[in-house]
């Protein structure tokens, strides 16, 4: 491989490398975010870390500057009152300095060797003492000094020979054998009697003990306030755990409650607030049991009588049922009123019949106790057959049926009879409300699951609507008359239907664009499956094609049946 081609290599790798690890740090975001979000303990624990961190932190700062500031002022104080006993001794030992300078350099020497051999105050500490003969104007060759001039700031020198009367201190840092060593400098004049020469005494006293002291301090407060905060943090952990935890039962509780599992209680332990919080809720739950056990049996007691009575109505219902067969069979015999009367009373029986096969099934529906024969066949002969039995009620209507099938089978594990019944209730109802319009009935499949949409260009819903078409004896304009003489719980059915199948049905609808019903049903039944194969709204959803549709214009790759 050539040089460009490892370092292209390298440069791959190093991409590949950060974009994992850019990918690992969302990830862990992602948990730390979630784990922020679901967990009170955590967020209480460390909102009171934070707020801790900060008071510790301004105590901390606070108690520095007051200890530092102490040790300083007591050190500053004792500094001073030892300088001014050896401005005493100074001046002792420089009475009747004469002019000379080499005489001058000599008495400076022999008074800070002087100076030098005191003892020190214990307050004040170790000393380096400087003796100058200093004055404005006067050249830096020409001042003659003892001990280390040159550790002297200028500006206290300024200061001293400024006001010959006062005592200056400052704090200067100064640098010696590659090493920094603060310095407390007291400055002061020294009036030696019979001379008029300016004199001054520098004593420089270390603050090496003081920095300690503080350095020490600081530790001290660091690791007593990271001690505080682990303290703080775990008071808060276990007081916020105490409220936490009896909150976490009670949400576990009323989780298996809502679950299904009608007899799960909390403990009650004690007679705080939170045993009042227990107590309350499994009063609560108890309630709530009670009520759910009496709406099951109401239930049950209701649809028992439903299907007692359609049983008992199908005995009269067919004793009726011949007798008006046997008068519609000799309607021609009869005058004409009665002739009409006949037909009417045929048409209302086969109503009747309907209704009690639909509240026959729909009872058993809501008593779970069908069962799905499922078997593999072509969904698309079903929606033939469907299109077929509403083939007389659109013919009535001038309605067309407008079939788009894919041209390869389309199998699935269905209960045909099933399937059939929900494509037949929606087709009907598209032609009930589709105001004469064409009705499109469109099917499309993926891997793991097939859809139908009968879709009308009729009324359509209102907002809301959408969810209310499928409850039962529901209709959107009561005052509306119906074309294909439903019995009000075709919808109903058709919804359980799918479910039993495992998939679902979904309605759309618009007021002035029509209506649109989903049916998506899995290839294997009662598998899961992802998106639906057709969309809801559908495509053609908008002004234009609807403009074309009332036209009459269909797809030119569309089966068109005319009825």
């Amino acid at each position: 491989m050539t040089r460009a081609g490892r370092v292209r290599a390298n440069g791959t790798r190093l991409v590949a490398a950060a974009r994992r690890a850019v990918a690992a740090g969302r990830r862990r975001s992602t948990v730390l975010s979630e784990l922020w979000r679901r967990s009170l303990q955590l967020r209480v624990v460390v909102s009171t870390l934070a707020l801790g961190s900060a008071v510790v932190f301004v105590l901390g700062i606070v108690l520095q500057n007051q200890i530092t500031g102490r040790l300083i002022a007591a050190k500053e104080e004792a500094a001073v009152q030892q300088t001014r006993a050896a401005v005493e001794i100074a001046e002792r030992e420089l009475v009747g300095i004469s002019l000379d300078s080499e005489v001058v350099r000599n008495r400076l020497t022999s008074a800070r060797n002087r100076l030098t051999s005191l003892s020190p105050d214990s307050s004040a500490g170790a000393f380096e003492p400087v003796l100058v003969n200093d004055d404005k104007g006067m050249a830096r060759d020409q001042v003659s000094f003892a001990g280390d001039y040159d550790a002297v700031p200028v500006s206290l020198r300024e200061f001293v020979l400024s006001d010959p009367r006062r005592t200056a201190t400052q704090i200067y840092t100064v640098e010696r054998q590659n090493s920094r060593i603060t310095y407390l400098i007291v400055g002061a004049p020294v009036s030696a009697l019979s001379t008029t020469l300016p004199l001054q005494l520098y004593m420089l006293y270390p603050l090496t003990a003081e920095q300690s002291t503080i350095s020490t301090e600081q530790s001290t407060l660091v690791v007593g306030g990271l001690v505080l905060l682990l303290l703080l943090a775990g008071i808060t952990n276990l007081v916020t755990r105490q409220v936490v935890l009896p909150v976490r039962r009670a949400a576990r509780a009323a989780e298996r409650f809502a679950n299904g599992e009608l007899d799960e209680r909390m403990v009650v332990v004690g007679e705080d607030d939170v045993a009042r919080l227990a107590q309350s809720y499994n009063e609560m739950a108890e309630s709530i049991e009670h009520q759910i056990r009496q709406l099951e049996e109401f239930g049950q007691l209701q649809r028992r009588f439903t299907s007692d009575v359609s049983h008992e109505l199908r005995t009269p219902l067919t004793t009726v049922r011949m007798a008006a067969d046997v008068l519609h069979a000799s309607r021609a015999q009869f005058p004409a009123g009665l002739s009409r009367s006949t037909e009417l009373l045929v048409d209302e029986l086969d109503r009747f019949e309907s209704l009690l096969g639909d509240l026959l099934e729909i009872s058993r529906l809501d008593a779970g106790v069908e069962d799905l024969v499922a078997e593999y066949a072509d969904v698309r002969a079903i929606a033939r057959r469907a299109v077929e039995s509403v083939r007389v009620i659109a013919r009535n209507v001038g309605t067309e049926i407008v079939l788009d099938l894919p041209e390869e089978e389309v199998t699935a594990e269905v209960e045909s009879r099933r399937v059939e019944r929900i494509l037949r209730n929606l087709l009907a109802n598209a032609i009930d409300h589709g105001e004469g319009r064409p009705v499109e009935l469109r099917m499309a499949m993926s891997a793991d699951a097939i859809a139908v949409t009968v879709r009308d260009h009729g009324v359509g819903l209102r907002p809301g609507e959408a969810e209310l078409v499928f409850n039962r004896f529901w209709r959107a304009d009561p005052s509306r008359n119906r074309q294909t003489g439903g019995t009000g719980l075709g919808l109903a059915i058709s919804l359980e239907d799918a479910r039993l199948h495992g998939g679902g049905l979904d309605a759309w609808g618009e007021r002035g664009h029509g209506a649109c019903f989903r049916l998506t049903l899995p290839r294997m039944a009662r598998d899961e499956y992802g998106e639906s194969p057709l969309p809801l709204p559908p495509e053609d959803y908008t002004a234009d094609a609807d403009v074309a549709i009332e036209a009459g214009s269909v797809d030119a790759g569309a089966e068109e049946v005319r009825s």
